[in-house]
């Protein structure tokens, strides 16, 4: 009996989807991407090889045709589907749901050339009921995706082969430079010529710790940081009060110089100083939305001390794995059940006053955010606990797994709220021949 072939692109995301799906559907991987634009002179067509804009691999005599081929490594991946097509019932292509996976979809359909029903299905979390939901609702090829997936990989391209080279020169070999490393790197040589046009200037700080007197009460003392901000009622220059060529543009601050501030320093060492204001806000503070893409790589840096990749790479093996939702997204929208879950895990772990009354949303108001999936949050309708999947993840997937959960949670909390306290002490130093009163801030 013919069986329905189901094609991913990773052979980790095939295992996991053959779990769910059973005997009735054979799950294979195209590895990525079957064809591309030729790499090199030896992968363009004999019949293109005098024109030229060859090299390119795009006609941009004629539209800006693309010219695509089958890349000698996936040659025998290509060969492989081929024969699985031809025992198939039907073919289902479950590439990832945004414009790359979409033009993969699509070059599958257009080198297989199954003469067998062909549908697409789109999911954003690899569960069993997200599987099976993806199955019983198949949409066809968006045709618009995949064009502006053409045209960013023209783009990529076009510009591509042209910057690269420079790169390879001026920095290091192997560097590509496509439609987003162009503009970077024209970016990079606006910095650097406004750095070497830059003129320094020095000015210092003083920074000092303070401790409370002894209390009658405890016979305890707090220690506490503070910074200078004023000398005889004027505030001290700042990197924000000096122009473009190091000098002051700021006449009512005082420069601070590294001499004065170690005499200043010095003649302040073991001195009393006195409270001249005490001030105390209160303050609430609303839980940041759930991760996008950026935003889970800017923590993954922050507090992994982990690179972008790095991050990107284990969330795509916890996307695999069935643990989060799709990691690659500009939204930070939470579907309904996941609300639904992060506030009952609220709820059942911290209690009904850690819960807001009305459930939180996070709508982006960028007109060019991609809105096609979720935040990136735990998969399911239920959340797992870190400690729940500890022993199903390595060291690395357990961490980020705990940085999405931990995020995706807090969002749906009660707003923290605190008091900040603000304090001004003030006193007397020596200073050269003049008394000076000076003012700290903490």
């Amino acid at each position: 009996m013919a069986k329905t072939l189901v094609i991913v692109e990773s052979p980790s995301k095939a295992k996991t989807i053959e779990k769910y799906l059973g005997s009735d559907y054979m799950v294979e991987s195209s590895v990525g991407h079957i064809r591309d634009l030729p790499r090199s002179a030896e992968e363009i067509p004999a019949e293109y090889k005098g024109q030229t804009w060859a090299r390119l691999g795009i006609n941009v005599d004629h539209e800006f045709e693309p010219i695509y081929v089958v890349s000698q490594e996936k040659r025998q991946v290509v060969a492989k589907l081929k024969q699985l097509v031809k025992q198939a019932s039907e073919v289902i292509l479950a590439t990832d749901d945004d414009r790359e996976g979409e033009s993969i979809a699509w070059h599958l359909s257009q080198e297989l050339k199954p003469k067998v029903p062909i549908k697409r299905m789109v999911f954003h979390e690899i569960t069993k009921e997200a599987i099976f939901q993806a199955i019983q609702n198949p949409r066809s090829i968006n045709e618009d995706l995949v064009e502006a997936q053409e045209t960013r990989r023209a783009l990529d391209r076009l510009y591509g082969y042209e910057v690269s080279p420079v790169l390879w020169r001026k920095i290091a070999p192997k560097l590509s430079a496509g439609r987003v490393q162009s503009v970077a790197t024209r970016l990079l040589v606006q910095r650097e010529r406004e750095r070497m046009r830059f003129v320094s200037g020095s000015y210092a700080s003083l920074e000092a710790l303070l401790s409370t007197q002894t209390g009658p009460e405890n016979g305890q003392s707090t220690r506490f940081p503070s910074s200078l901000l004023e000398i005889d009622q004027v505030r001290l220059a700042s990197g924000k009060d000096f122009d473009e060529n190091g000098q002051l543009k700021n006449e009512k601050v005082r420069r601070l110089r590294e001499k004065e501030a170690a005499e200043l320093g010095s003649a302040l060492e073991g001195k009393n100083l006195t409270v001249r204001s005490l001030e105390e806000k209160p303050f609430t503070q609303r839980p940041y939305p759930p991760f996008i893409t950026s935003t889970l790589q800017q923590e993954g840096s922050r507090k992994l001390g982990w690179t972008a990749k790095r991050v990107m790479q284990v969330a795509q093996k916890l996307y695999e794995g069935g643990h989060i939702t799709y990691m690659r997204t500009d939204s930070t929208t939470l579907s309904k059940e996941a609300i639904e879950a992060a506030r009952t895990q609220v709820s059942s772990m911290y209690g009904p006053s850690y819960l807001p009354a009305v459930p939180r949303t996070y709508d982006k108001k960028s007109k060019n955010a991609q809105e096609a999936h979720e935040a990136v949050r735990p998969a399911g309708s239920s959340f797992k606990t870190p400690d729940a999947l500890r022993s199903q993840l390595s060291d690395e997937e357990a961490r980020l797994y705990d940085l999405i959960w931990k995020r995706t949670v807090a969002s749906q909390m009660a707003d923290a709220k605190g008091r900040r306290t603000s304090v001004r002490l003030e006193g007397q130093a020596q200073l050269g021949d003049t008394q000076n009163q000076v003012l700290f801030g903490a």
